[in-house]
């Protein structure tokens, strides 16, 4: 089966439906902090380098990314997650709040620290990076208030993003529950997946690990093409799904589907100098797409462009639905 032609035309149109689609973000809501900075001494207390910070950035992390993302591209996002109160759970709220996306479904965990990843960056290159997180899954009492929050904010989703970073918010209680309800609606599921968790995903519409991952599921290595399509066709019969997209960095992706056994999309990226956020930028642009009634491939097709945008920046970053029209030529 040949692929959908996608031209600026297309992608125009595609634009416009989805400026009136919805998606729903479950998972891992996450505080990313960025100090920019140059390094010109060793510290005289120990053999490190002293960064002399310019400037600082907050930006929202994890599935709060991937929100972020959707609502970038001009689509309307809720999320749905926990967050402490604290001062780290206000920030991280008020920030992507103010971004665009819907916060009503965000529970109230007391017991958990609200992630923070904080990175120090000098001349480019990261020095650095300190995390704050809770281990271990949600309590009973909070993944119910989760259950119920997933009910309500499905009613009008277009596409639902499982966003897992494996910091306890994704169980299999709440897999079940998100697969039954996206079942019933005929809503497209898509997980950003966790190796530890892969067994959770089964019955998905789409699954996107990277190469690392998809190998780390059967305790492998990806080392040729032929271990790539042995593994690739292994998730998608042994996880039930549609499809399975494997994300392969500089060497593109490559897709996984029942109606076509393997196809390769080649990357477009012409210079690379950070892939934080990439995957959270490429499940957003296929669910925003998939959202707005795109085929796959075309949804693949416009992920793999602005993965290649992405990578050009330091750290997470998002694109529009203008800047993937300007990368066509035709």
């Amino acid at each position: 089966m040949e692929r959908p032609e996608l031209n600026r035309e297309r992608l125009q149109e595609i634009g416009e439906k989805i400026k009136i689609s919805s998606v729903v973000v479950i998972g891992d809501i996450m505080l990313d902090r960025y100090y920019w900075g140059l390094v010109e001494r060793i510290s005289p207390e120990a053999p490190v380098p002293v960064v002399k910070v310019g400037k600082t950035d907050v930006r929202p992390g994890g599935a709060a990314n991937v929100a972020w993302n959707i609502v970038s591209l001009g689509s309307k996002c809720s999320l749905v997650g926990v967050s402490n109160n604290g001062y780290r759970g206000r920030e991280l709220q008020n920030l992507i709040r103010k971004l665009g996306v819907t916060t009503d479904y965000l529970i109230e965990d007391k017991s958990r620290v609200t992630t923070e990843k904080i990175r120090v960056v000098a001349h480019n290159q990261q020095v650095v990076r300190a995390d704050f997180e809770s281990e271990g899954d949600i309590g009973e009492e909070i993944l119910d208030k989760l259950l119920i929050a997933v009910e309500d904010v499905l009613e009008n989703a277009g596409a639902v993003v499982i966003s897992d970073y494996g910091k306890g918010v994704v169980t299999e209680k709440l897999m079940d529950s998100v697969r039954r309800l996206c079942a019933e609606k005929s809503i497209p599921l898509l997980v950003d997946p966790k190796e530890k968790h892969f067994s959770l995903y089964h019955g998905s519409y789409i699954i996107t690990p990277n190469k690392d991952e998809a190998g780390g599921f059967y305790n492998r290595k990806i080392k040729s093409e032929n271990d790539l399509i042995d593994v690739g066709e292994s998730l998608l019969e042994d996880l039930e799904a549609n499809a399975v997209l494997i994300t392969r960095g500089e060497e593109g992706m490559t897709l996984f589907s029942k109606q076509n056994k393997s196809q390769h999309f080649p990357t477009t990226a012409s210079e690379v100098y950070d892939v934080t956020g990439a995957g959270d930028t490429v499940i957003s642009v296929l669910a925003a797409a998939l959202a707005a009634k795109a085929e796959l491939e075309e949804a693949i097709e416009l992920a793999n462009i602005a993965a290649g945008l992405v990578v050009r920046e330091l750290g997470t970053a998002t694109v529009s639905v203008k800047e993937l029209v300007s990368s066509f030529t035709s």
